[in-house]
Parts: C-alpha cells; structure tokens; sequence
C-alpha cells in the first residue's frame, strides 16, 4: 500500500469523491460555499450543529458515493502540529477501495507557508508500513490529488518533502530488516548503492580496518562469520573546500551481547541495533536527493555481534584507533566500542564543524526518558541548544543530560586505559558517553544521542506506525536547514 500524491488542474468538483475542505477553528464553512453545492452545504450546515465540535477532523456522507472531510486550523499551530493532522487524515483514508482523495488549497487559511506541504508530509509519514516478507501482497496506491489556484506554493517544496521522506523511509527499512537479511555484509553493498545519488562513498573492510588499527571496531564482530567495516559518505554541496559537518552511527546489526550474552526474551528486537547508522544513512540520502547546499560526511560502523569460537572475552584489552586501550568487561557493551574508533576516525580523517553520533546505546536511557525523549550528551552548549530546538521543531525530542570529569573514575580501568563498562552501578547512559568523549582529540564540538527508547515503538507513534520510526532524519536535517544550509 502506498500513497501518491499529485498536482491535478482543470477539475470537475461534482465528479469528486472524496473531497478534503478546511475551515477555522470553530467550523464556520462560509469560507468553503463555493466550493461545494448548495444541498451539500446546507446538509453540512445542518449536521455540524449536533457534531462534537472539540474534534478537528470531522466526515460527512453525503451519499452512496461522496464523502467531504472538513478539517478545522487552528489559530495557533506549529508545523509539526499541522504534521500530525496529516497523519491523523491519515486513519480516515479506506484503502479497500481504490478512491482518489482531493485536497482543496485554496480552502486553507493559515499564515504558516506551505500548511499543505506539511499536511501531506504528515500522512505521508504515517502511511509507511514494512511488509515486504509477506505472501500476499497488497498492491494498493492511494491518490491524494492536490487542486486549487494556491497549489504553486505547495509545488515549490514538493521535492524537499519527497527528498526528508525517501531519507526517512530508507532508515525505517533498514531498521526494519531482520537481521540474516541485514547483515554487515548485504548492508555495505545497500550503502554503496546510494553512490547514483551522487554520494562520495568509501568502504573500510577488515582487512583495512586492521592495516589502520581499528581494533575497538573490530573487537566486537570477530565472533561473526560475517565482515566488519566502517563506511564513510561524503555529500559535497558547496564548490568551497569547507569543513563538512559530521554525522556517526553505531551499525551493529545484530547484537547477541556475545559472551555476555543476553537473555532470549526479545532478543530479536536487537535487529534494530542498528538504528543510529540507519539515521545516518537516511540522512545522507535525503541530503543529495534534496541536492543540500552543505558539505556533510556521514560515517557508520557495521558490526554483527556474536558468541564464538573466536569471539571478544571479557577480560580482553585492545588498542583502540586512538591508541588508547580498553579493557572488556562486558562484551555487551559493544555499540561504544564501535563508535570510539569511529569518532576519533571521522576528527582526524574530516576534521568536522561538528560531530553527532547517533545510537541506540544504553537501555538506562529506557529507564530515564522512556518513549519520550533521546538522551542528549554533549561538550558544546550552542550545539546542544540548537539540536534541541530541531528536535522541538519536528516533534523528535532531546532531553540534554549531564557530563562531568567525576564519572569518569567509574570507567578507569587497573589494567588499561580505561574500561567499557561501569560496575559500581548507575549512571549507566552518562557512563556510556563519558566513554565516547575520550575519543574526541581534539576539543571537536560533539554532541551523542542516545536513541535507544526513541528507534523503535511497540505502538506507533503520531507520525508513524509501530515499528522502526526513522528517529533523527528529520531533527538532523531540520538542524542543518536553520542554521547551515
């Protein structure tokens, strides 16, 4: 099932049916009369005065073969609230029979620029579903037909739309994949796939990884038969030679917890362990696609991580890409492994604006912000202040919590520079960041985003069925359109 949207001219009203109006907050339709019959409206007119006029979405049957939607705006919206209107809409559409759906403009009084880009953004989001392993397929296509003498504005944006929604899509595909499909391996060539958009993209295998010293990275998927690498994507917008802004992923596409193996019950949801890289890559899809006015590397770890004959022990110390070493006490504790190598690659190799790494690190950020909130760390208050913001914005929300040199005395280790974990309990997420923060040399503005309780919703959320939700793509991408594009 799918939806379509298109720019129709030339309509014939009477032949419509299903037909989409909006009028103000408190339904008065004077302003929709002439764009409907005169027995339509007065059967309208008579029916909204026993309607619950507290909802802002409201139907009206007509007859056997016209319905009318009329959808109330608010005085004071914000573009995320007029998003998930659209997803709401979205809940009415009947894709057991093939109608077309037309939307009318020109019946939208907002001062927000392009209400309809946002509205259909929103449905748009809400319709993703992943079904592509099941037997019968539902080749359904909706049409969402968008008329009226104010559609110019709407086609203005219509590509940037397009362009934030394939970035988002891809991620909650990726996330969506099990994990015998989406292994390191078959992710790598996924990535390299992207190359037609006019992505940079080079791919780091073992055998490099090892030449380079990428032991940290490589650490946590020996006991996998399948490969490890690290991948990097180059977006190069702008002509000039300028510092590229930087985005991380923790990449572990399966994560067992290797010989500190976790418990069977749902175990399988550490298919989207992977989520962080997923957010990564959606974003540098949507970046060319949308052929954004920036320069930006994306760099993603892809692991699998497995119990052995040759997996990591706990106990075991490697040699980071810093040089810094690291004593493995938990080998569930991988994703920050991945990722110190990861960071200190992409400081010393791109020498970034900034750096964000994503990643669904810690369940004691579950425990913290639950389904709410991503966990925000970071060694830079602008940075912060301005991921926060993005993520207001588009209803992708960041709750900043703290770092401080007196953890780090829970992370020292007798034997090396440091270890993974921290076993004298608590702190665990601050603990994990701590971590990560060694690995930035060179005083770099980075911000880490714990996305654990925000990759993947049992329930669906407002702009998205349960599943994977594609967290980060639109944040990330808000944060570059308000303040470097």
């Amino acid at each position: 099932m799918s939806i379509k949207i298109s720019i129709k001219k030339n309509i014939n009203i009477k032949e419509i049916r299903n037909y989409v109006l909006f009028c103000d907050e408190n339904f008065n339709i004077a302003s929709i009369k002439k764009y409907v019959s005169n027995n339509e409206f007065s059967y309208i007119s008579d029916l909204l005065k026993t309607s619950d006029l507290k909802k802002n979405l409201l139907f009206f049957e007509i007859n056997s073969k016209k319905t009318i939607y009329l959808i109330s705006i608010k005085k004071s919206l914000k573009t995320s609230d007029i998003e998930s209107l659209g997803a709401k809409f979205h809940s009415f559409i009947n894709y057991k029979k093939k109608n077309d759906y037309y939307v009318n403009l020109d019946t939208i009084k907002s001062k927000i620029e392009n209400f309809a880009g946002y509205f259909l953004h929103g449905l748009r989001l809400k319709s993703y579903e992943f079904k592509i392993y099941k037997s019968i397929k539902e080749k359904k296509q909706i049409n969402i037909n968008v008329i009226g003498k104010n559609n110019k504005i709407f086609i203005k944006d219509l590509s940037r739309f397009n362009a934030l929604e394939e970035g988002t899509f891809f991620a909650r595909d990726l996330v969506s994949e099990p994990g015998n499909i989406l292994h390191p391996d078959e992710y790598a060539k996924r990535i390299n796939s992207l190359k037609k958009y006019g992505l940079n993209i080079n791919i780091y295998d073992e055998k490099k990884l090892k030449k380079m010293g990428m032991n940290a990275l490589l650490g946590v998927g020996q006991g996998s038969i399948r490969g490890s690498y690290l991948v990097t994507m180059e977006w190069n917008g702008l002509k000039t030679k300028s510092k590229p802004l930087a985005f991380v992923g923790k990449g572990v596409c399966f994560d067992t917890g290797g010989i500190s193996l976790k418990p069977a019950k749902f175990m399988e949801d550490m298919t989207y362990d992977m989520a962080g890289s997923a957010t990564v890559v959606g974003l540098m899809k949507n970046l060319a696609l949308k052929k954004a006015k920036i320069n930006a590397v994306g760099v993603v770890g892809l692991v699998e991580n497995m119990p052995g004959g040759n997996a990591q022990r706990p106990g075991d110390i490697v040699k980071s890409y810093s040089g810094k070493t690291i004593e493995i006490l938990n080998t569930d504790a991988e994703g920050r492994l991945v990722l110190a190598d990861a960071l200190t690659f992409t400081e010393k190799k791109f020498k970034p604006k900034f750096m964000v790494d994503l990643a669904t690190l810690t369940g004691a950020i579950i425990v913290s912000l639950g389904s709410e909130y991503a966990g925000l760390f970071s060694n830079d208050d602008k940075l912060s202040e301005r991921l926060i913001d993005a993520g207001n914005k588009v209803e992708e929300k960041l709750w900043r919590m703290p770092l401080h040199k007196n953890f780090d005395k829970l992370i020292n280790s007798k034997n090396a520079d440091m270890q993974n974990i921290n076993y004298v309990g608590g702190a665990g997420s601050t603990t994990a960041a701590q971590f990560l923060q060694r690995f930035i040399l060179n005083k770099t503005p980075w911000a880490h985003l714990d996305i654990a309780g925000m990759a993947f919703s049992k329930y669906g959320g407002a702009l998205n069925s349960s599943g994977a939700t594609g967290f980060g793509v639109r944040l990330l991408n808000k944060l570059i359109e308000d303040h470097y594009e």
